[in-house]
């Protein structure tokens, strides 16, 4: 560790952020439509992310409660849990805006918090074209496990999915959801993101990134108004979240291994036993050039992303601070309005081999 490299991200980045990733940022991200294999308790559909699916079934197997496990359990036994089920290409990857000690035990709500709060976030892009089947199952399994086993509650719950009957998962709404989540959240409190979808990455033009890419999440109107870049993110919620906050989010999409450019790493690959330093951590992304690559309905290629100039650039975040609004007393600005039931599943019967699970990488 760098003394002064630590120093430097206290200050760039006030509250304590982890995040576990279904994938390092070369590797795919896989649905798993036998989701029932991996013993969720009561799960909302027969299919699911294998990532969500996997830390579920590690987090219920292993047990909730403080001290019970470490970060090192959780990510080996989720890796063990996907090979059993057949994604072995998958290493799930731990990244966070502190260095600690892996075999400290995991703690999603630690002892002494305050208000918890949550935006789950689930896209299947129905009836685009990279189409997915489990993503709003994944909120769904989440949900379940953050009231039953993590206290919280559904009115502090953001859901997002594009369903009708949420909140619709734009690029729009989910980056005002995350800048609500600063806003809301005070010294004390938790924090819980999770993103089911697919992810993208970007041309790096500034040698910050080792493999000559950055990551970012695809909203479900990205043909029109683009992809969240993994820059914005971190200038955007991460490094917004007050001190004294705990936040931890689940992303389970392509490429998501370092998609909020968080300075300390640790994959569950067996090559090791502590965090990494990303020492090109971006103290300055504002500055940041980009091209994103991604393809669409008329031809795809390289989409130009533009540079803006640094006045600019602080009157669209103003701009988009403006339009999440003043904080109110829950996360939610309205009412979510419920689902209908679910329906009973014949356990009995005998369902046909399902189909080959699609990527969860960029729509192509």
């Amino acid at each position: 560790m760098a003394p002064g490299f630590n120093d430097k991200v206290l200050k760039c980045i006030p509250a304590e952020v982890f995040m576990i990733s279904s994938s390092q940022d070369n590797q795919i991200s896989n649905e798993a439509y036998n989701a029932g294999g991996f013993e969720l308790p009561d799960p909302a559909g027969k299919s699911g992310g294998a990532c969500t699916s996997a830390i579920l079934d590690v987090l219920y197997k292993r047990g909730h409660d403080v001290g019970k496990m470490s970060w090192i359990d959780v990510l080996k036994d989720m890796y063990e849990t996907l090979k059993t089920q057949g994604f072995a290409d998958q290493v799930p990857q731990l990244s966070s805006s502190r260095w600690i000690d892996v075999h400290q035990p995991m703690f999603i709500v630690p002892p002494k918090t305050g208000v918890r709060r949550a935006m789950l976030i689930g896209i299947n892009y129905v009836g685009q074209k990279g189409e997915l089947k489990s993503c709003h199952n994944d909120v769904e399994n989440m949900k379940d496990y953050l009231i039953k086993a993590q206290g919280f509650r559904q009115t502090e719950m953001l859901i997002l999915k594009d369903d009708g009957h949420h909140t619709s998962p734009t690029k729009e709404n989910i980056m005002n959801g995350l800048i609500r989540l600063t806003q809301y959240s005070q010294p004390g409190d938790v924090v819980f993101v999770s993103f089911s979808g697919h992810g993208g990455r970007v041309v790096d033009e500034t040698g910050d990134e080792d493999d000559g890419f950055d990551e970012s999440l695809i909203p479900l109107d990205f043909q029109k108004n683009g992809q969240i870049v993994d820059d914005d993110i971190l200038d955007m919620f991460v490094k917004r979240l007050k001190g004294g906050v705990t936040c931890t989010v689940v992303m389970d999409c392509c490429h998501s291994g370092s998609v909020l450019d968080l300075p300390y790493y640790f994959a569950a690959n067996g090559k090791g036993d502590s965090m990494q330093m990303e020492v090109h951590f971006a103290f300055d992304s504002a500055e940041k050039k980009k091209k994103v690559v991604s393809k669409s309905d008329d031809g795809g290629g390289v989409v130009a992303r533009g540079g803006k100039s640094k006045k600019e650039q602080e009157a669209a975040r103003l701009a988009a601070e403006k339009k999440a609004k003043a904080p109110k007393r829950t996360i939610n600005e309205k009412p979510i309005e419920k689902l209908a039931p679910r329906k009973p599943t014949n356990k009995n019967k005998t369902a046909p081999p399902p189909p080959a699970p699609p990527q969860r990488c960029v729509i192509q």
